[in-house]
């Protein structure tokens, strides 16, 4: 009975206190790239890629909206204001989101999101009444805006092909809906609009031109449609080219007055009753028109707002593209962007502001092709290209290191198409640089911080030709590991130049893979650990080399290989180690947490119980002074707060907080910060009992939840928290007060 009471106690307690664990949760992504906006009194708002913003013109800021917010949709196609100014969101997952001003809370609509439909995407929103008309891509759906249950949804018709993508929908006495096939039209007196036959419906019989209709409006009375061939008009029983547009695609049109504005891929045309006239240049790719009366004509594009006064779209990251992330010294996030024509350059993230460095706005950086990224003990940023070298950034500038400055050797194709994947630093502050498939084999390079350079070749390297090299690491005895993927000897690598520099009779290399004992030859991340384990990420789950100070002894070393059986069968994309020796593996399903042995899964995140913006996780960073982790993905960048934090060398003073701490019948959790590593703490009345005693987890921080040494709440009064070490060398003492209410 005791043992059962002990494992009820355990499940009660520990979602108490690992739901502390992640906090402050924040979301980041491109905003760039706008599908749809809709105009409001003060502003604009708009749907991305990465979420949704709102934009005030007079007070020129922006108020962004993702999933940390309570935005649950992805690549978000839609946005309309109903009759209460709540703001309606579809997304391409079918997604519905309902966004309320008055007290900023967010509702989710997700009967689309789990039905069975292949094709879910809300293509466009209408609200007319208490009524809002979901466009979707197999039909139209009608939802109540009071209480947000659906009335109906209509799959077929007429002729038209059952389930049809439905691209606008217009309401006037009648239902108009603009489909891939052409236009159907709600019969007049129809009232089940289920049946297929309370529909006609219209296409290229009936003068309309082959394919998908865009968007429908009423001008000066008239039906207008338009369609990837032109500008149609209806005249009640067929169709005309209208204006004489035939053969140019009209992304979208808008009614203002008199005037009629019609967007193609390049220009916007306004026709006022008279004169059909070219009024704009458009850039990039546009998607919708929208009309302000304080700001006139703006056009929403993938590569913002586009006004009369600029581009509108909030500050963020280049790309949702974050192939490789650090945290420097000072607590800036950077991260590379990509390779070839992906690459964006590098983005620096200081926690409030993200700022871009491409060739735009630094010149010198040759290429925006930056694929990997490392901050090196003194606070240099060094970034690595696909095919121009690597760069330094410091207070001092920017610098770039390629094939005309440097020994190193391009591919074989171009031995000046230097790319470099990775970089370490070892134990004497020497950079050591990855140089992928170099011509003359010597993959590894050694910077000294005397600025001497040094070439090494590993000679067990077999690559092919687009055999790409990744993640260097260097162990605690020296000994580089880096792997291959992408055709070649797949697996990983290791060499150790034992110090000599010009001298390769003593070098120690090798090749592991599944021959050697690991569970796979595809291998994608490295980390080592603060015992210096090795970690391997692959894609069926990690391996933990124990003793990798082997190689330093035998020309076949017998490495000791073991397996997280937690995380078997999970595709390891990246991996951190935090101040607790704790393990963050990011997968293709969700950010997940290892105990420092790997024995136990502590913490399984995705992107349906966390705001993770999606399962794949491609990097990782950590703040080690702060606890903070970065997770980046395919459609965005994610941080939040943890209690993992790198202890201070020694003691200064405690901070605990809440304090004091207000006590119902219920735990709380309160937070002694300023910790050495390996602290114990103690809890004692002001009289000199003891209250209750624990270990901190082993970083900066640890946690009282208001208990004694029974498990009993305490009651009211002064508390004093004693901190030590375990020899008793250093101890720092705080207090706190807990009132009972």
């Amino acid at each position: 009975m005791k043992i059962i009471i002990s494992i009820v106690v355990l499940l009660i307690l520990f979602p108490i206190t690992f739901a502390q664990q992640q906090t402050n949760w924040q979301n980041y992504a491109n905003m760039e790239n706008i599908n749809a906006i809709t105009i409001v009194e003060n502003g604009v708002w708009a749907v991305t890629s990465g979420g949704a913003f709102y934009y005030n013109f007079a007070e020129n800021s922006y108020k962004t909206y993702n999933k940390s917010e309570g935005l649950l949709g992805r690549n978000i196609f839609s946005v309309a204001i109903d009759h209460n100014n709540k703001v309606w969101f579809g997304s391409a997952n079918g997604t519905i989101d309902i966004y309320n001003p008055q007290n900023s809370s967010f509702r989710s609509i997700l009967d689309i999101f789990n039905s069975d439909k292949t094709n879910k995407s809300i293509n466009n929103i209408t609200a007319h009444g208490d009524s809002i008309f979901i466009s979707t891509d197999f039909g139209i759906s009608v939802i109540d805006a009071n209480n947000f249950f659906f009335y109906d949804t209509y799959f077929k018709f007429g002729s038209f092909t059952s389930n049809i993508k439905v691209n606008h929908t217009l309401i006037t006495d009648l239902i108009y809906a603009a489909t891939q096939e052409g236009v159907a039209i709600q019969k007049p007196g129809a009232v089940n609009l289920s049946a297929p036959e309370s529909w006609n419906v219209y296409n290229q019989n009936n003068g309309l031109p082959p394919g998908a209709v865009n968007k429908l409006v009423f001008y000066n009375g008239n039906l207008l449609a338009a369609t990837n061939l032109g500008l149609s008009v209806f005249n009640g029983s067929i169709w005309q080219t209208y204006l004489g547009i035939a053969s140019i695609k009209i992304i979208d049109m808008i009614v203002e007055g008199s005037n009629l504005y019609l967007l193609t891929p390049n220009k916007v045309f306004l026709y006022d009753g008279n004169i059909l006239s070219e009024i704009k240049n458009v850039n990039g790719n546009p998607t919708r028109l929208a009309y302000s009366s304080a700001n006139g004509l703006i056009i929403s594009s993938n590569i913002g707002i586009q006004t009369d006064s600029g581009l509108l779209f909030p500050n963020g990251p280049a790309a949702n593209q974050f192939p490789y992330m650090i945290v420097d010294k000072t607590g800036n996030l950077w991260s590379a962007s990509g390779k070839d024509i992906s690459g964006k350059g590098l983005y620096k993230f200081d926690g409030l502001t993200w700022e871009t460095y491409n060739t735009t706005n630094h010149p010198e950086l040759f290429t925006n092709a930056y694929y990997s990224v490392f901050c090196s003990s003194d606070n240099t940023i060094y970034a690595g290209s696909w095919g121009e070298g690597f760069v330094k950034i410091n207070s001092n500038g920017i610098i770039r290191y390629h094939s005309d400055n440097t020994p190193m050797v391009g591919i074989n194709q171009n031995n000046k198409y230097v790319v470099v994947p990775a970089f370490a630093e070892d134990s004497k502050s020497n950079l050591w640089i990855l140089n992928l498939r170099p011509a003359d084999k010597k993959s590894l390079y050694l910077l000294s911080k005397d600025s001497v350079w040094y070439s090494f070749q590993n000679p067990v390297e077999q690559y092919g030709e687009y055999s790409e090299f990744k993640n260097l690491v260097i162990d605690n005895f020296g000994t580089k590991w880096y792997l291959m993927t992408n055709g070649g000897s797949l697996g990983l690598y290791y060499f150790n130049e034992k110090g000599t520099y010009n001298d390769n009779s003593d070098d120690s290399f090798g090749f592991l893979s599944t021959v050697k004992g690991l569970t796979s030859n595809n291998v994608l991340s490295l980390a080592v650990d603060r015992r210096g384990d090795l970690w391997v990420g692959t894609n069926l789950g990690v391996n933990i080399i124990t003793n990798p100070g082997v190689v330093l002894n035998s020309n076949n070393p017998q490495f000791k290989i073991s397996t997280s059986f937690s995380v078997r069968q999970q595709t390891i994309n990246a991996m951190v180690v935090d101040p607790l020796n704790q393990k963050w593996l990011g997968t293709n399903q969700g950010l997940m947490l290892l105990n420092s042995d790997g024995t136990q899964l502590l913490k399984a995140l995705d992107s349906k119980n966390s705001p993770l913006p999606s399962d794949v996780i491609t990097s990782l960073a950590i703040d080690e002074k702060t606890g903070r982790i970065y997770v980046g993905t395919d459609e965005g960048l994610t941080y939040f707060d943890t209690p993992s934090i790198l202890p201070v060398e020694s003691f200064s003073g405690l901070t605990i907080f809440p304090n004091p701490l207000k006590l119902n019948n219920e735990p709380k959790l309160v937070t002694i910060d300023g910790l050495i590593r390996n602290s114990d703490i103690k809890i004692i009345s002001v009289s000199g009992v003891l209250i209750r005693q624990f270990s901190s987890p082993g970083g900066r921080t640890a946690f009282w939840d208001g208990r004694d040494e029974n498990g009993n709440l305490v009651n009211s009064g002064v508390y004093i928290v004693i901190a030590f070490d375990q020899e008793g060398n250093s101890v720092e003492t705080g207090k706190i007060a807990v009132i009972r209410e």
